[in-house]
């Protein structure tokens, strides 16, 4: 188990280093087992953050992100947070106002993330394989940028379906009503 352990502390540690030595825009984290962002990645990348422009930290074991986690990472434009533990997110995802794309598929959310309809520059926004019944249409309507929602395989109200198709004007993927998601 601590073999186990240690590579994966040195498996992040590796991706974190790669970031900052190639100067990249991009930081992966993906199945590196992660239950949150380690504290220490703060300090090894204070000096870069404002080029990330893409994290992923899909398929970990995250519960939840903290406040620190979105004001650090204000130049985001893509966040990848799929296959997770996550039921909802800290109200500074607000201070992602570049961010284009989210993807929170394969979570716990039981409530969708209002905060995101405060984001300007949101184009994409996946909520696959959730528990969202309800839907905010009016403010998903009014978000500038917004061309598609995927709400495939969530529990979703008949008020929702029936009522958000006239409302919106970008893509909004549903699940015919009672449909199951396909196993993993």
């Amino acid at each position: 188990m601590l073999k186990k352990m240690g590579e994966a502390v040195a498996r992040v540690a590796r991706k974190v280093n790669e970031t900052v030595e190639s100067g990249s825009d991009t930081l992966d984290l993906a199945e590196c087992k992660l239950v949150s962002f380690p504290i220490g990645i703060y300090k090894v990348l204070r000096n870069v953050t404002d080029q990330i422009h893409l994290i992923t930290l899909a398929n970990n074991e995250l519960k939840s992100l903290t406040s620190k986690f979105m004001t650090t990472f204000c130049q985001l434009q893509e966040l990848h947070l799929e296959g997770n533990f996550l039921h909802r997110l800290p109200s500074e995802v607000s201070t992602l106002q570049h961010l284009k794309a989210i993807d929170l598929s394969r979570n716990q959310f039981h409530d969708f993330p209002e905060q995101l309809t405060t984001l300007p520059a949101l184009e994409t926004i996946n909520l696959e394989e959730n528990d969202i019944v309800d839907v905010p249409v009016e403010k998903l309507a009014a978000m500038p940028a917004l061309r598609s929602i995927n709400l495939r395989f969530n529990p979703l109200s008949a008020e929702v379906r029936v009522i958000a198709p006239p409302l919106i004007k970008f893509d909004m993927l549903m699940s015919p009503e009672g449909a199951r998601a396909p196993p993993p």
